[in-house]
């Protein structure tokens, strides 16, 4: 017996072996600026009814974002390179806050 197909509207799994470095880079991008807001206490995380605080994690990820950042600067655009530059002073301005 074969599987049913899938609905035609339903979410594909994405294959992230077939996306380029530079994709992969601004998911993870995203992926750590989201968890960083989180482990600095200013967004809750998903199923949680409290805000959590851990600076050493925030830290560590912000600095991961701009490695990121600068590896990929060579060949954003600038409108996009500006913008990804804006995420992380705002990311760092906000963690100097939280300690």
């Amino acid at each position: 017996m074969s599987e049913p197909e899938p609905p035609l509207d339903s979410p594909q799994p994405l294959d992230l072996t077939a996306l380029d470095i530079d994709q992969l880079l601004g998911l993870f991008i995203g992926i750590l600026s989201a968890k960083t807001w989180q482990y600095m206490g200013l967004r809750l995380t998903p199923g949680k009814e409290e805000t959590e605080k851990d600076l050493a994690k925030a830290a560590a990820a912000i600095d991961c974002i701009t490695v990121m950042v600068d590896k990929l600067a060579p060949r954003l655009p600038e409108e996009e390179l500006a913008n990804l530059r804006t995420l992380v002073a705002d990311l760092q301005i906000n963690y100097a806050r939280q300690t």
